[in-house]
């Protein structure tokens, strides 16, 4: 299905200056094709399974990761167990170099499970990839390079809470994209019964039951989809669904999340969810005028709300700082605890 999808936008020759200056301001997902090709783990994998784990096996120091498990029968798409209440995976700790073998040792082997390993921080782990193998375009930025690799696998669409730059270095990866405003078209899990931390949707890409998701058919109208190869990337902004399938025997990539906001702001999310907790179950009336506050005070709809006020009497609506973010930070301790 996803093969039928319009392309993501491309772009050749990416520089910080283009990315910064024009891709990055359109708000949209760009396929930056070729931007890594010059990496020493590219250009040692070779196309070759056997290659890519054998660099990768070389730079392990040794620390554990967490590898995601699932039978033949899941066909790689890692998801809820049928009752929902736990998964259709198992977790298993390694290190990389033995999680590399085990790859494989099944590599070709009918009934082989699906093999997935996530979000492995690269400083941490490997060092000197990330001493070699280094992105130019996010300089300065507060980007943790993190390794992505496996076998065949499919990880439902999602979102992240920052930018996302994803590096495919071996394999091939396809990702299928959909806009934030297609929320509602779909049919998100849980917020707190999660796979891997973010909530997901709950329709299968590759057979939709537009029976029971009738309105996804309206998401698949606004998506747009993009295979990648070793070499290319991906721009993901925040909050954009985002559907990744692994499609060769190994694939690894390597991806680089960043958030402009300073690091003590808190989490909109984790916003989000007490404001399901204060205001979700009021009643319709008084729900419609917390909206109107939220839409005043935190979305700023009609500019700034504390411009009648003198600096000094403006309280946690100045400007922010990282006084002010901890002062709001120990009245929220503050109300939580008292409940």
């Amino acid at each position: 299905m996803t093969a039928q999808l319009p392309p993501i936008a491309e772009w050749q020759d990416v520089t910080p200056g283009s990315f910064a200056g024009e891709i990055v301001p359109r708000g949209a997902p760009a396929v930056l094709r070729g931007l890594v090709r010059d990496w020493p783990a590219v250009a040692e994998s070779r196309g070759s399974g056997d290659a890519a784990r054998a660099y990768l096996a070389g730079l392990d120091r040794g620390g554990p990761v967490e590898a995601f498990i699932a039978p033949a029968q899941a066909h790689g798409r890692y998801f809820y167990a049928d009752d929902m209440r736990g998964f259709n995976f198992e977790r298993h700790k390694g290190t990389i170099a033995e999680i590399l073998r085990f790859l494989g040792t099944i590599e070709g082997r009918d009934g082989a499970p699906s093999v997935y390993v996530g979000s492995a921080p690269i400083p941490e782990q490997m060092p000197d990839f990330a001493a070699a193998n280094r992105l130019a375009l996010l300089a300065g930025k507060p980007a943790i390079p993190r390794l992505w690799f496996g076998n065949e696998s499919v990880v439902s669409p999602h979102f992240d809470l920052s930018d996302n730059i994803a590096c495919v270095v071996a394999g091939r990866r396809r990702f299928t994209l959909f806009p934030p405003d297609q929320l509602a078209n779909l049919y998100v899990g849980p917020l707190d019964h999660t796979m891997a931390g973010q909530p997901a949707s709950m329709v299968d890409l590759a057979a939709p039951d537009f029976d029971r998701y009738p309105r996804f058919r309206e998401a698949l109208a606004a998506a747009s989809a993009a295979e990648l190869e070793p070499g290319d990337a991906l721009y993901i902004p925040a909050m954009w669904w985002h559907q990744v399938e692994a499609l060769a025997p190994f694939n690894a990539l390597v991806n680089y999340w960043w958030d402009d906001a300073p690091p003590d702001a808190g989490s909109p999310f984790e916003a989000m969810i007490h404001g399901i907790f204060a205001i979700a179950d009021l009643p319709p009336e008084r729900r419609r005028i917390w909206r109107r506050m939220f839409d005043h005070y935190v979305f700023r709809e009609e500019g700034d709300p504390a411009a009648h006020l003198a600096p000094e009497h403006r309280g946690i609506l100045a400007p922010s700082s990282p006084p002010l973010r901890a002062r709001i930070r120990q009245f929220l301790i503050r109300s939580l605890s008292r409940l």
